[in-house]
């Protein structure tokens, strides 16, 4: 009996051979991410068909949290549709820690084209831990005024109705936190390559999640939560040493209790033009997050990954006609989940421009996750830090020079 069609036979009583076991370990992966794409589906459209319900009436006064650290190409345009809201009452409080900060200018003039608003500029050099974003909020927070609390990062651009919308699961008492998808926006090819995998890639697994077991994490992007759930969880210093300080602050309101909800309004992430070496350690630093904080999961995206495996069948099996028709599969159920979620629900015009080269984002992707197993240092904003096994950032001590050391000693 030939084995799967491979060509090992049964009847000859030989021994599996190390090629059989890469061929059955490949087909049952890309099985299962053929599995998995078809569930992102289902997820996807089930996620979708779901209207937005807005209570007209439920506008409670919001203070929005803006940690700022230099001036992006864009920063004023991005900060500046937080300050158009359709929104009664919300203020904005834009946190920095050194005085001589690029994006101190970018607020002051905020402040001068928007002077009915209510938005303040904190510049403290308080640190509470290694993770600085942390810090910026914790010492904005001293200025809030009302009990929902929305953090959102500086490359974010919104639309007028952002408030009003995002704020609309939390007139239930068992919501803590929500938090928002998005598709991006960047310039440059590497930049715009590296911003492929949100919504192809990242986003599905998101929607898998909340069609599980419900999200227990939130993403940077846009967090919304009541000030007693922040204080629930121990506050900003609780997670002050954290990388992830996003999952944190969806996971640890989870596990006490409240409910993460994912809103159905999507935001728009404008990155910034990198480098080759800085989209390598952005990348890195968030596939080491994603290991530390959650380690099965991270484990569990050797299922997600068809595109390889499906590859790595086809080469296993010589170009068989087996081997092609699994890559042939794997490859269209992929391509339709990326188009699903990317195209055609998030109209995300980077996956639209460059649908053609998901296979390769995938690739790369699948790599990066390896490199992910075994890297424990990260460099953040020109600082370096090693990674605990819990996902604390320890900042390496800077090396003194050698006349320096003689003088300590």
């Amino acid at each position: 009996m030939d084995l799967l069609g491979l060509g090992f036979n049964l009847h000859s009583g030989g021994w599996l051979t190390p090629i059989h076991y890469l061929q059955a370990i490949a087909l049952l992966l890309s099985l299962a991410a053929m599995g998995y794409y078809s569930y992102a589906i289902v997820a996807a459209r089930q996620f979708f068909a779901r209207p937005t319900s807005v209570i007209p009436d439920f506008q409670p006064p919001i203070s929005i949290l803006k940690p700022i650290c230099g001036r992006d190409r864009y920063a004023y345009e991005n900060l500046a549709s937080f300050c158009v809201q359709d929104y009664p009452h919300y203020q904005i409080i834009f946190s920095v820690h050194d005085h001589n900060d690029a994006g101190i200018a970018v607020v002051k003039q905020l402040m001068r084209d928007f002077p009915a608003l209510d938005l303040q500029l904190v510049v403290s050099d308080r640190i509470i831990g290694s993770n600085r974003k942390v810090s910026n909020l914790a010492n904005a927070l001293v200025k809030a005024k009302h009990d929902i609390i929305l953090l959102a990062d500086t490359d974010v651009r919104v639309s007028p109705n952002y408030l009003q919308q995002v704020v609309q699961p939390l007139n239930r008492d068992d919501v803590g936190v929500v938090t928002c998808l998005y598709r991006s926006s960047a310039e440059g090819w590497l930049t715009r390559f590296e911003a492929l995998s949100s919504t192809t890639e990242f986003h599905p697994g998101i929607l898998v999640s909340n069609r599980l077991e419900g999200v227990k994490f939130a993403m940077g992007q846009t967090i919304v939560m009541r000030r007693s759930v922040l204080d629930t969880i121990g506050g900003f210093a609780a997670i002050a040493d954290y990388l992830a300080d996003d999952f944190q602050l969806g996971y640890r309101p989870a596990q006490a209790g409240y409910k993460v909800v994912l809103s159905h309004h999507i935001i728009d992430h404008v990155m910034a033009t990198t480098t080759l070496t800085g989209a390598l350690q952005r990348q890195l630093r968030w596939m080491m997050g994603i290991r530390v904080s959650r380690p099965w999961g991270y484990a569990g995206l050797i299922f997600t990954y068809g595109t390889v495996s499906s590859l790595a069948f086809l080469i296993a099996t010589g170009g068989s006609a087996l081997g092609w028709a699994v890559l042939g599969a794997t490859w269209g159920s992929r391509l339709v989940m990326g188009w699903l979620v990317g195209i055609r629900y998030l109209q995300d015009p980077i996956a639209q421009a460059l649908f053609w080269l998901v296979p390769l984002r995938d690739i790369t992707s699948f790599g990066l996750w390896c490199y992910g197993f075994v890297g424990n240092t990260i460099k953040w904003r020109d600082r370096l830090f090693r990674l605990t096994s819990d996902g604390e950032l320890v900042a390496y001590a800077p090396k003194l020079p050698e006349r320096a050391k003689s003088i300590v000693h």
